[in-house]
C-alpha cells in the first residue's frame, strides 16, 4: 500500500468537485491513510478524517458493500482483463453505473450523483 495512491485519488476526488470545504472522508487504519502525507492534505483542505475502529469491519461496511457489488457486478464473471482493460472495467462501473444509474437504499433509492447534487445545491 502506498500512500501516493490515496493522495493522488484524494486530490482528484478534490479537484473533480471543486475543493470543497469540511467533508468528511472515511478510511480504514490503513499505513497509507495514516500516512503524513495524506493527513496533511486532508489538513491542507480542511477534511475531517474519520477512521475505523481497529479491527471492527462493522464501521467500514458501505466500503464492504462496494467492493462486493464491484467484484459480483463487474468483474466476476468477465474474461481475465489486462490491467489497462481492468482500469477501464473498474472505471466505467464507478463512474457510469454505479454512481450514476445505481439506486442505493441508504440514501433514499436514489443515485449517488443525485443524492450528492441535492446536497450540495
Amino acid at each position: 500500500m502506498k500512500a501516493q495512491w490515496v493522495t493522488d485519488a484524494l486530490t482528484m476526488a478534490l479537484f473533480r468537485r471543486g475543493f470543497p470545504k469540511g467533508v468528511i472522508i472515511h478510511s480504514d487504519r490503513g499505513s497509507q491513510y495514516c500516512s503524513h502525507a495524506y493527513r496533511d492534505l486532508a489538513a491542507e483542505h480542511h477534511l475531517r478524517l474519520s477512521m475505523s475502529r481497529k479491527e471492527n469491519c462493522w464501521d467500514n461496511a458501505v466500503a464492504e458493500i462496494f467492493f462486493h457489488s464491484l467484484k459480483v457486478e463487474a468483474i466476476q464473471y468477465e474474461p481475465i482483463m489486462t490491467r489497462d482493460e481492468m482500469r477501464h472495467a473498474v472505471f466505467e462501473y464507478i463512474e457510469v453505473d454505479y454512481n450514476r444509474t445505481r439506486r442505493h437504499s441508504a440514501i433514499g433509492y436514489q443515485s449517488p450523483l443525485h443524492y450528492e447534487q441535492q446536497k450540495v445545491a
